[in-house]
């Protein structure tokens, strides 16, 4: 059976599991249930779950469930987990849900209509996720083999599951190797994809490094100290002032005038970001930056990185520039001098095109958008010192019309307006020739 069809037509492959499902329960081994699979079954069956079963066993009451949480040890990185996985907006499909040592569901998060759909599952706080509470799911999985774990269709032993594909893992303490609980994401069939499993096992280190530190964290989106140093990543000490995004070596700026290089892909999102003032969603920025192979987890991922090293400077739901942050890029501040009618100063704080490496389409956009709004304003303001240094520039040098706007207020015999057409090779007969 081919495995990748649960991501290329999840609708298929369900089926085949199900029928398999059927012939394994009556005793008749099948490969598309692995032997360890269906031997949980069998446990969950001899602990009296049935394939028909639809309610878990309920171990608290949600009065309760609200003292565990606030005893237990994973209510630090909660909001680390739900900044990075959760999904509440209300085209939400999937739900993140966070378990303790035993299976029990202590958080869930995730849309209306997410919550919906589980709710009618007990799928909810309070409830025992274990192999003797509901039988064999993605959570019973991740506690008994102790890695991570996914879980599609009807490799669910409850029928009732079987619209379900779901991922976990267990996070245990770094400081005593004590298990913790279990890290859930689980949705309709489709909302699987192949990134799923490594964005939770990042999603459990990310958890794990945090829980390691001596402090803690209180919210990736508050001001308190976010610290994941076991992945290369730290919040500066210093607020972010402004970003360079202009020309090939990208950078944010701290208050104390330090710079923090960024990698492309990092600077490509920010760029994005500073472009729209009422920000992104996680599914806009995927397809903006990955078109059709996009993934929103992916872009989660990659946002947790960017807020980890940025602190404060980037607000989620939607994804956007901090209100002091907005507009303070390099490129920014060239269109804020357009926009002021200031010119000159423009085109001396334009000193190079905008992520200059990057090939994604709208970052190229948005580098031919302010490449267009320097050389219009230069070309408009009649002053020829101007047109002189616009094109003196690399970006200038290929503009047919500021050579035209030069040649009309120089004279088309002035040495200057010969050597800017020489170098564009116009010749004699050229549209611009004389």
């Amino acid at each position: 059976m081919d495995y990748g069809l649960r991501f290329s037509d999840p609708a298929k492959y369900a089926r085949a599991l199900r029928r398999a499902h059927e012939l394994v329960i009556a005793g008749v081994p099948r490969p598309e249930i692995p032997v360890p699979l269906a031997e949980s079954w069998r446990r969950s069956m001899a602990l009296g779950i049935s394939p028909d079963q639809h309610s878990p066993r309920h171990l608290h009451d949600p009065s309760e469930v609200h003292r565990l949480r606030r005893e237990h040890r994973l209510q630090r990185v909660m909001p680390a987990l739900q900044d990075l996985l959760a999904d509440d907006s209300s085209s939400g499909r999937h739900l993140l849900v966070l378990t303790d040592a035993t299976g029990e569901i202590l958080w869930r998060v995730g849309s209306r209509e997410a919550l919906r759909r589980a709710d009618r599952l007990e799928f909810s706080e309070g409830a025992d996720w274990s192999e003797a509470g509901i039988g064999t799911n993605a959570i019973s999985e991740a506690l008994v083999t102790g890695g991570p774990v996914q879980l599609f269709s009807a490799e669910h032993l409850v029928r009732t599951h079987h619209d379900w594909a779901c991922t976990a893992a267990p996070i245990t303490d770094p400081l005593t190797g004590a298990l913790l609980g279990v890290l859930d994401v689980s949705g309709p069939l489709d909302t699987i994809s192949a990134d799923t499993l490594r964005m939770v096992r990042c999603a459990v280190r990310v958890a794990e490094s945090l829980l390691g530190t001596s402090d803690g964290v209180a919210s990736l989106g508050a001001s308190s100290s976010v610290r994941a140093s076991r992945q290369g990543v730290r919040r500066p000490a210093a607020g972010v002032s402004s970003l360079e995004l202009l020309g090939d070596k990208p950078a944010a700026v701290l208050a104390d005038g330090s710079r923090v290089p960024l990698t492309l892909r990092r600077a490509e999102i920010l760029a994005l970001l500073d472009s729209r003032s009422q920000g992104w969603s996680a599914e806009e920025l995927a397809y903006e930056l990955h078109g059709d192979s996009g993934t929103p987890q992916a872009i989660r991922t990659e946002m947790f990185r960017v807020r980890s090293m940025l602190g404060d400077a980037v607000e989620s739901n939607p994804y956007r520039l901090a209100p002091g942050l907005a507009g303070c890029s390099d490129s920014g501040l060239v269109l804020r001098l357009l926009r002021e009618g200031l010119v000159a100063d423009a085109l001396e704080a334009y000193t190079a095109p905008l992520l200059s490496r990057s090939g994604v389409l709208t970052v190229q956009l948005l580098r031919d958008q302010l490449d267009l709004a320097v050389g219009a304003a230069v070309r408009a303001s009649g002053d020829a010192g101007l047109l002189v240094r616009w094109l003196s520039t690399d970006k200038g040098a290929g503009d047919p019309r500021a050579m035209e706007a030069f040649g009309q207020l120089v004279g088309h015999g002035d040495a200057r307006y010969l050597a800017f057409r020489a170098s564009l090779g116009s010749g004699t007969d050229g549209p611009w020739g004389r």
